[in-house]
């Protein structure tokens, strides 16, 4: 270990997610305690970078948290150093680039690496200070399980476990009512958790952003049931989904934000495009943010306890610049710049897809 590296920072940037806690305890316990590094965690993600908010980690701290959902640093997916939003006296809002903010808070707090858990927006962020010269290793988060480069991210999980229990619920009903019963779970550009949890609860129907389907195969397959005596049908719907010649549904915009397009919607849209075709009794349901909340199931507090381990390793070895990954079993690293703005979407020839196909899952096509 280098003898200038005393002080790290921690940050979770973006969207909450199940198993952020896991990784902050794994990080700030393998500093403390096996390389006696100083641990400041640094609040509400890239937010508390550009106002100075950060704060000294110890034992205590960092004790008692792997369970937990959401981050004790709390988080914002609102902050990008390079557009930051600032409201001027008028009442307007002008977009600034804030960065040299952050480098001078980061010099002022004597930190000499970052570690910095977060998605594909948050990487950016972290691939920018890198260029600048601000250590930092990546630790990969959401729930999507859509960045490049890992296998899986930490959170997708729990989320794909919740999404399947909810399908698992409503089949009963779908059932005993005679209904078609639309699911619509988050995904924005990458149909991970639809696909995992339609394939995983034997969904009917599972549609994702990276099939376009067409309402009439849809409709075709649902009544094709209905004929042969399954009165009902379950349909999994990413937010991310659009039909063939279509758009996504866009359920608001929000200006202020790095992503300022909110999906949402979907799944109303295919419940009333069925009911209306078929003229068979169709609800829909919307999981929602309920998908990013409570405990992480086990094997995502293991990975996280694995990334934020890694993500120690690679600061001490001096090893800054990379998201630590998980290839197959094994822990390993990419550059951040390989990462930064793109997103791991599903190849229409996955496996897993194919799989479905064979078991009578209906993609849209």
């Amino acid at each position: 270990m280098s003898k200038s590296l005393q002080r790290i920072g921690v940050l979770t940037g973006g969207g909450d997610c199940p198993g952020l806690n896991a990784v902050i305890r794994a990080v700030a316990k393998s500093a403390l305690n096996r390389h006696s590094i100083e641990v400041f965690g640094i609040e509400d993600g890239f937010l508390g970078l550009i106002q100075n908010r950060v704060h000294r980690l110890e034992q205590a701290d960092v004790s008692n948290i792997l369970t937990l959902g959401g981050t004790i640093l709390g988080t914002s997916n609102k902050a990008d150093p390079s557009r930051y939003p600032v409201r001027r006296a008028d009442g307007r809002v002008e977009f600034q680039d804030v960065t040299d903010r952050c480098l001078e808070h980061i010099e002022q707090r004597h930190l000499d690496a970052l570690v910095v858990i977060g998605g594909d927006g948050t990487m950016t962020v972290a691939s920018n200070l890198v260029s600048l010269g601000v250590p930092c290793v990546g630790v990969p988060k959401t729930i999507d399980n859509d960045l490049v480069g890992t296998d899986v991210t930490f959170g997708f999980q729990t989320a794909v476990s919740i999404a399947t229990e909810a399908l698992d619920r409503v089949h009963t009903t779908a059932a005993s009512h005679h209904r078609a019963i639309v699911v619509e779970v988050m995904g924005r550009n990458a149909g991970w958790i639809a696909l995992h949890a339609g394939v995983a609860s034997g969904a009917d129907v599972i549609l994702l952003p990276e099939i376009p389907y067409s309402l009439e195969t849809v409709c075709d397959f649902v009544r094709a049931r209905s004929r042969h005596g399954k009165r009902f049908s379950i349909l999994c719907v990413s937010e991310g989904a659009r039909p063939r010649d279509g758009e996504q549904v866009v359920a608001r915009r929000d200006p202020l934000s790095p992503e300022p397009v909110r999906l949402g919607g979907i799944g109303q849209k295919v419940a009333e495009d069925i009911e209306a075709a078929c003229s068979i009794e169709t609800r829909s349901i919307v999981l929602g943010h309920v998908q990013r909340g409570g405990t992480p199931i086990a094997a995502d507090r293991v990975l996280a306890t694995e990334f934020g381990y890694a993500a120690i390793d690679r600061v001490v070895g001096g090893e800054t610049g990379c998201l630590v990954v998980m290839k197959g079993r094994t822990v390993g690293q990419v550059p951040l710049t390989e990462v930064a703005g793109k997103q791991r979407t599903i190849p229409i020839d996955h496996p897993l897809v194919a799989a479905a196909r064979d078991v009578g899952t209906c993609f849209g096509e």
